[in-house]
């Protein structure tokens, strides 16, 4: 299947689509997939440990691409860069970047996050596989745990860019 790269069919669409801790979940994981083509995001941001590269089977299906950062259980780092090349970038923590003319700051830990809520307009994090919105300098927010491994509860969230808003999706 070829990707459709929703930036260039849909410029008013300024989704972006957020998930942490698939942790080889494939059900989750296409799931989550699903969601985010039906919401049609530009982008799906992971903030660590999706684990195997096994997966990229499965993430191969969205429509759009990928930013990914390394998590701690994430351990053939050479080979997930390898299997996603054609999905998605995968960088070490923290990636520091822009997205739609908003600085953005995503990491797999909870440590860093107030020091760079200072810094950047969109703090995205994982790890804790606990659900976290917030809005006051910074949108802050973390998915929670895409696997359900931990807390029984399979989320994502998506991030409305125009709004500066996150909606936290039980999936």
């Amino acid at each position: 299947m070829q990707k459709m790269f929703l930036r260039e069919e849909n410029k008013e669409v300024k989704k972006i689509g957020v998930m942490a801790d698939s942790h080889d979940n494939i059900e989750a994981i296409k799931k989550a997939v699903e969601v985010f083509n039906e919401e049609k995001v530009e982008i799906v941001v992971h903030a660590g440990d999706i684990v195997s590269p096994f997966t990229a089977d499965y993430f191969k299906e969205l429509w759009c691409d990928m930013l990914i950062i390394y998590g701690n259980n994430d351990g053939d780092k050479i080979y997930l860069k390898e299997r996603f090349k054609n999905i998605g970038s995968l960088y070490n923590d923290p990636y520091i970047g822009e997205l739609y003319g908003k600085k953005i700051a995503v990491t797999h830990l909870p440590s860093i996050v107030p020091a760079l809520a200072e810094k950047f307009d969109i703090v995205i994090y994982g790890h804790t596989h606990e659900k976290y919105v917030e809005k006051n300098k910074a949108l802050i927010v973390n998915p929670g745990e895409c696997c359900g491994y931990l807390t029984g509860i399979k989320s994502i969230a998506i991030i409305d860019i125009e709004k500066m808003t996150a909606n936290i999706i039980e999936i």
